[in-house]
């Protein structure tokens, strides 16, 4: 049984269920739950305009609902969704988007490796000489590419034959240097993380019955 509160609200965080990053909060009441629930696209109820607001409905947003979640008092939503596209009316990817004195800031890093593509870009604009992204970058895209292979080739050698700090050191090399190559061939490390999710879920789906 979840909690609303006197005004029969509940807190409602979104997340990005491939990256992980904190989207925006809103409120719902009991029928924009349900709605979000029956339709798979996530509602609110707008404190503003006493309404219910179809999230994405004029601009074309919209949030799939991948799962929902309440806190251990049931009084708070996690709702986990795929954005169509920016969630702030801003035209930014997260809603959290500034520091307490209103500077604006890089979106929200959802995990690690999300952080680390984005240090990996701004890496484009350093000295070839200081970063040796840089240098990777300046070297160009059959040299990245080149290096994926290495160190694939090197962790391979280690899973085969090698302790387990092996393994670990030559994981990082290996991801480290895929997302550069990603960066470089200008793929987002979202695209390669939807992909994933849908080879999942198609491995999850429940088989079919012979007719």
């Amino acid at each position: 049984m979840l909690t609303f509160d006197p005004q029969g609200l509940i807190p409602a965080i979104v997340q990005d269920a491939l990256s992980g990053r904190i989207l925006m909060l809103g409120w719902m009441n009991e029928e924009a739950l349900r709605r979000t629930l029956s339709s798979g696209e996530v509602w609110f109820w707008s404190r503003s305009r006493q309404t219910l607001w179809h999230k994405g409905e004029t601009s074309g947003n919209v949030l799939r609902v991948h799962e929902l979640r309440a806190d251990c008092d049931a009084d708070c939503l996690l709702i986990r969704a795929e954005p169509a596209g920016p969630t702030c009316h801003t035209g930014r990817e997260s809603c959290f988007w500034q520091d307490i004195e209103g500077n604006a800031l890089l979106p929200p890093a959802g995990s690690f490796l999300d952080e680390l593509a984005e240090v990996i870009a701004s890496r484009r604009l350093a000295s070839p000489q200081e970063s040796y992204t840089a240098r990777l970058f300046n070297a160009g895209q059959l040299r990245i590419a080149q290096k994926v292979g290495e160190e694939g080739l090197e962790l391979a050698l280690a899973g085969a034959a090698q302790d387990d700090e092996r393994v670990i050191e030559e994981s990082a090399d290996l991801l480290f240097h895929l997302l550069v190559l990603l960066n470089e061939r200008g793929i987002p490390l979202r695209e390669v993380l939807a992909r994933l999710a849908a080879r999942h879920a198609a491995a999850t789906q429940p088989a079919q019955s012979p007719a």
